[in-house]
């Protein structure tokens, strides 16, 4: 869904995925001129070989670390899949304020999270084993769009610069945000 939702004109810029995990799926499978992924832990095996690949990747712990470790307007587009529903919201807005800062003016912040209806099913299917019961129980919260918006307007993102849908028979959520 991400790869759908960046313009053409952004992919000759910088792509940075937070918590893109020890394998980034999503920065192995498109197409950008510099590409970088942060999470909290990495395997030295995957690293060097995602080296190879032209992707760069950081350590960094959304819950525990201050500020992300790049420069101001560094990068065209920021993806966050996934992982908005494992930030408490105090964290977050200050993770999204973080984003506002690292992204170009013009640039998109994109993320995906399970829709707002989905909390108890994923822990049905996390009881009987069908998906991860680790990854489930760490779901900090189960966001709506409306939670969504104004987390980004807090974090400077402007309210009419925000477009929103859903995906996969509505059990997911995608969010963009122009700078």
């Amino acid at each position: 869904m991400a790869n759908q939702l960046i313009p053409s004109e952004l992919r000759s810029g910088r792509l940075l995925d937070i918590g893109c995990g020890s394998y980034p799926y999503f920065l192995a499978n498109t197409r950008f001129s510099e590409k970088w992924g942060v999470d909290q832990v990495f395997e030295t095996e995957s690293r060097l070989e995602l080296g190879k690949q032209h992707i760069s990747l950081l350590p960094f712990d959304a819950e525990r670390d201050a500020a992300l470790p790049f420069p101001e307007e560094h990068f065209s587009v920021v993806t966050m899949l996934a992982v908005f529903e494992h930030i408490a919201m105090d964290r977050l807005i200050l993770l999204l304020t973080e984003i506002n800062r690292v992204l170009k003016m013009g640039g998109l912040y994109i993320a995906t999270t399970p829709a707002f209806w989905t909390g108890g099913l994923l822990k049905s299917l996390a009881a009987l084993r069908l998906v991860s019961s680790e990854e489930i129980d760490e779901h900090q919260d189960v966001y709506r769009h409306a939670d969504i918006s104004r987390a980004l307007n807090k974090a400077g993102f402007e309210r009419a610069a925000i477009r929103q849908g859903y995906f996969e028979l509505f059990m997911n959520t995608w969010s963009v945000a122009k700078k």
